[in-house]
């Protein structure tokens, strides 16, 4: 997936203001930085919530930012925001299969294919979802959203308010979605956690890129640290 000259947002806190990224099939990519930096309106804009005000998103040769978010999921985006957002009184497997929703003739190979990367919802697919933990919740909302066989996954802030152990296995999960050939781009607050996963990582501050490259060379960058501290 390329983004390129991305502007969406009013102009304020928030608003992208002409940014670059690029997330290829099996990458894991993290987009950093403080609140405020654009990190979650860029996600938006890409799976089409949020209408770009110029340039554009690309997946192979398709336009997405002249698609509605319905059209994005199946063009093969899909977007976990933060929050996790699972709907507390269906059962683990309605949560999973409201997912397939682009593609229900499949929906039974999805609902395997994401039960055998998530055992442990196969083992609950019958308790509600609002009994789950947090970190089952997001586990849940990683597993509804790979049921439409994403080429690209978008998340936002998958570990807030997650124990270090939940952490941990969220980040597991993404390391096989990589390793399966998703390409993921991460918004992650813990920058540590978010660091140790890609292969990549873009450094936002007011909604413009300030530095990117592997990891090692973005966490030794001053701008990281003054993308969070203001300067």
């Amino acid at each position: 997936m390329a983004v390129r000259g991305l502007r969406a947002g009013h102009g304020g806190v928030g608003a992208v203001s002409g940014i670059d990224l690029d997330v290829g099939s099996g990458e894991v990519v993290a987009l950093l930085g403080a609140n405020g930096a654009g990190k979650t309106s860029t996600l938006r804009a890409v799976s089409g919530l949020l209408r770009p005000a110029a340039g554009s998103v690309l997946l192979g040769d398709r336009r997405l930012d002249l698609l509605p978010p319905h059209e994005v999921v199946a063009a093969g985006v899909a977007h976990v925001p933060e929050g996790r957002r699972v709907f507390a009184r269906m059962t683990v497997r309605e949560n999973l299969e409201l997912g397939a929703y682009t593609d229900r003739a499949g929906a039974g190979t999805a609902l395997r294919q994401v039960l055998d990367l998530l055992p442990l919802l196969a083992d609950r697919q019958e308790q509600t979802a609002g009994t789950l933990s947090g970190g089952e919740q997001q586990l849940l909302a990683l597993g509804r959203a790979l049921m439409s066989g994403p080429q690209v996954l978008l998340l936002d802030e998958p570990s807030t308010g997650l124990a270090p152990q939940a952490v941990q296995a969220v980040l597991d999960v993404l390391a096989g979605v990589a390793a399966a050939g998703t390409a993921v781009l991460l918004v992650e607050q813990d920058v540590e956690a978010a660091l140790g996963l890609a292969s990549w990582a873009y450094v936002l501050e007011t909604g413009r890129v300030v530095t990117q490259g592997p990891p090692g060379q973005v966490r030794a960058d001053p701008a990281l640290a003054e993308a969070y501290l203001g300067g």
